[in-house]
């Protein structure tokens, strides 16, 4: 055989080598983004499990707070409508109003003393306080795994492979600097 011909299909071979590592190490990431955000919504969905509880917990010794504990189940409703439909926007403005609501709830709890030694509600309140820094954690190694992937993908050469193969982009979770401003519960109880 010819020198030449070895060489061409050496280098053809390499090339094809490179290839292949290439999408692999593409198809890596992207799994690992959709990983991360199953596991972000696994989350939200335990924390959208346990209100219920909780709100029910607190109307056994709450009476005349309905409103409050009314706009924790509204919002709650909004954060699963968000998750379904998969809009990161909606998802934002819903996680918020949940927040203020929990804010407003735990505040409101403490006038309510036999609420708070409730083994039930002490329980509860753990376990939703535990399940939203778990979610913040998450919402982080997402956004991490999107940045990656995202910047991988439209890197040279890794974007000859990525446009070849329609790898897409992932939306980073974002919030507006309302949505992340400290809630000031105090407000809600002096109107």
């Amino acid at each position: 055989m010819n020198t030449g011909i070895l060489i061409f299909i050496s280098l053809l071979g390499g090339l094809l080598l490179w290839g292949i590592l290439l999408y692999n190490q593409l198809v890596a990431l992207k799994n690992n983004t959709e990983k991360a955000w199953s596991n972000t919504d696994v989350l939200l969905k335990q924390r959208n499990a346990e209100l219920p509880k909780l709100v029910a917990v607190c109307k056994e010794h709450m009476q005349y707070e309905q409103a409050t504990l009314q706009k924790v189940m509204e919002a709650r409703n909004k954060v699963a409508s968000a998750l379904q439909s998969g809009n990161m926007g909606e998802l934002g403005a819903a996680e918020k109003e949940l927040r203020i609501g929990l804010g407003n709830l735990f505040a409101v709890a403490e006038a309510y003393p036999e609420l708070k030694a409730s083994d039930s509600f002490q329980h509860l309140r753990e376990r939703i306080t535990s399940l939203e820094d778990n979610i913040a954690d998450r919402r982080e190694f997402y956004n991490d795994s999107a940045a990656i992937n995202n910047t991988r993908i439209e890197q040279f050469p890794d974007v000859i492979v990525a446009k070849a193969f329609s790898f897409r982009r992932f939306r980073l979770m974002s919030f507006t600097a309302e949505e992340t401003r400290d809630v000031d519960v105090a407000a809600h109880f002096t109107s």
